[in-house]
């Protein structure tokens, strides 16, 4: 009988134990319904510290009526250089047009090889702003009947495009 009541009077003291702990550690803790909740609490204050202690950024003042021309180049580093190339009009007659993007100011080297790869004809070959460039050149007498390539080089990206010349 005495090893019974040890035994329930070792469990009692324990459960007492772990509940003075639980109210000491609690001690000046707000109770709160959760972790998260706490966790949010927490944030909030320090926001609220933040925010009082104020950003030090000066904004300078805006001018609602100004308007600016420039262009602003949004392109990353690592974007493509050069996209939507169009070759038209597909058999060319006498007037090949040549429209691409350049995500940013860059040379670009556009010529009108042979199917062997021999340099034909140079239509451009000058440094561009970035945005769409349109080239139209004439090439009545300059190219003869057959199958050609323009080939649009800017910076280490190419571009290949066939075209079929009639005259």
């Amino acid at each position: 009988m005495v090893r019974k009541s040890t035994y329930l009077n070792s469990w009692f003291t324990v459960i007492a134990l772990a509940i003075a702990v639980n109210f000491a550690l609690a001690r000046g803790v707000n109770a709160q319904k959760s972790d998260s909740s706490y966790l949010r609490a927490i944030k909030a204050k320090s926001k609220t510290s933040y925010l009082k202690n104020g950003l030090h950024l000066a904004l300078p003042p805006l001018k609602p009526n100004a308007v600016s021309n420039a262009k602003i180049n949004l392109a990353r580093p690592d974007d493509k250089l050069l996209t939507n190339v169009q070759v038209y009009p597909i058999p060319v007659t006498d007037v090949i047009n040549v429209k691409y993007t350049v995500s940013r100011n860059a040379f670009v080297n556009v010529n009108v090889m042979d199917v062997l790869g021999n340099n034909v004809l140079t239509l451009q070959s000058q440094r561009v702003e970035f945005g769409e460039q349109t080239i139209n050149y004439n090439v009545a007498n300059k190219l003869t009947r057959g199958f050609y390539f323009v080939r649009i080089v800017v910076g280490t990206e190419s571009v290949n495009k066939r075209i079929s010349v009639v005259l």
